[in-house]
């Protein structure tokens, strides 16, 4: 990275950065009650206001929101009649999963082999850090030229629109010029990218019954209906042969016309075992970025430990199905149902309930700020050209911000690129990345208030 004041301070705040990562992480603030304390989420939020307090910011608030989380929300007051600057990330973490597959504690931030490992490190709390250092190198270089508000989500991984709703209900909140997501993430490290795409997403919680009591599978088994069978058969019908999604009324045939991603290294960066094939069809871009995509997250059902010789009368299912850009999330809701409906077999009970939605989005890359952050990128990573690329995950979010606020430009950059690993173990953030997306940040936001 050539020399410049702003690099030479972001560089010089690392060593803080990594103390400040490291007391972040600690606080498993997964906005999951039933699994996880309240009182760490809340800790966590309370962290994220004294920072800000710390910065100068004004008007710190802990927002409660209507789903029962915090959000925290800061105002930096910047020149007279400058342009305003939304910065937004969340504190709000995806359970550990398998504490057992992570090779040093999850909320322990830890170096290993050139990154720092630890839950939340890229996926989002990164993500705060990387909007400090970069407000942190302007007021070092000069002062910072914009009004900065920053709003850190309480409960983005959970999916339950508490910040949404709260917005919708306060839109004069986070009213401003443009907005930089910072939940998104480099096609890989060191390939400056903004996300210009995001898949929608809702959540269905599928329920099937059979029977009033499980029954023995020697006496009953080969006519009583199997509950768990018909539950398997409804999941099975949600994908093709070749694993494309399939949901009734649902199209997925749609393309990806801008980076493409290289099927080999998809392999690599996805960690597919050897002679396990890639699932639907299409370009990995079009499958990851344009199209539908269903996943099964769970199913309550006995363990294989302890399991006994019975016809199961019950059992449920927790999917996730993706929507592309230019679907409604909430039809794609409906169909979903329908289709689980439709092909529940043997006339077994089966409920829906939806417990999460999310609308997908696509930014205008035409506008102002995308050139300015283009320059800002350049510096930062040596001259490389900013690339364009869509992200399969959801952020509901940029939606209600494009609706609420029409005029603003919105952007999305951030920590989590392939190696992080983000929602899986042994999560991690590239320091460098971190240093370089806080200079382009700083810079940006000095290019943009030139424009």
């Amino acid at each position: 990275m050539p020399s410049n004041p702003v690099a030479e301070t972001v560089a010089s705040l690392m060593p803080r950065a990594k103390q400040e990562l490291t007391e972040l992480v600690a606080y498993k603030s997964v906005a999951d009650f039933d699994q996880f304390p309240r009182s760490e989420s809340e800790g966590a939020a309370r962290w994220v206001a004294d920072a800000l307090r710390a910065e100068g910011f004004q008007d710190v608030a802990l927002l409660d929101t209507p789903d029962g989380t915090q959000s925290v929300y800061g105002f930096l007051p910047g020149p007279a009649g400058a342009k305003t600057v939304l910065l937004y990330a969340h504190y709000d973490v995806q359970p550990p999963l398998d504490e057992a597959g992570w090779v040093t504690p999850p909320f322990e931030l830890t170096e290993r082999d050139g990154r720092w490992y630890g839950r939340g490190s890229a996926d989002c709390k990164g993500g705060l850090i990387m909007h400090l250092l970069a407000l942190r190198a302007l007021k070092a270089d000069g002062g910072v030229p914009v009004n900065v508000k920053v709003i850190a989500e309480g409960s983005e991984e959970q999916g339950t629109g508490g910040l949404e709703r709260y917005a919708e209900e306060h839109p004069e909140l986070l009213t401003a010029d443009t907005i930089v997501i910072g939940d998104a993430g480099n096609f890989r490290v060191g390939v400056p990218t903004v996300t210009t795409a995001l898949r929608g997403m809702t959540l269905l919680r599928v329920r099937v019954d059979t029977l009033e009591g499980n029954l023995h599978s020697g006496q009953f088994g080969g006519a009583a209906p199997d509950a768990l069978g018909a539950l398997i058969r409804v999941l099975d019908s949600l994908r093709a042969e070749d694993g494309s999604t399939t949901v009734d009324g649902l199209t997925g045939e749609e393309h990806w016309d801008g980076l493409q991603y290289d099927e080999d290294r998809f392999r690599q960066d996805a960690k597919v075992l050897d002679g396990v094939g890639l699932i639907g069809s299409g370009t990995v871009a079009d499958r990851i970025w344009a199209r539908p995509a269903v996943t099964v997250l769970g199913i309550d059902c006995p363990p294989v430990v302890g399991a006994t010789p019975s016809v199961q009368a019950g059992a449920r299912a927790l999917i996730s199905l993706r929507v592309p850009p230019g679907v409604d999330a909430a039809q794609a809701t409906k169909l979903l149902q329908a289709h689980v409906e439709a092909h529940t077999p043997w006339g077994a009970r089966v409920t829906t309930e939806q417990i999460g939605q999310g609308q997908a989005f696509r930014a205008d890359t035409t506008s102002p700020a995308y050139a300015a952050m283009a320059d800002a990128m350049a510096v930062a990573y040596d001259g490389a050209e900013m690339q364009y690329a869509g992200q399969g995950g959801s952020i509901p979010l940029c939606n209600t911000l494009a609706s609420l606020y029409p005029q603003a430009e919105i952007l999305l950059i951030g920590l989590s690129e392939p190696e992080a690993q983000i929602h899986a173990v042994n999560e991690s953030v590239s320091p460098e990345e971190l240093e370089r997306l806080a200079v382009a940040e700083a810079l940006f936001l000095r290019n943009y208030a030139a424009v």
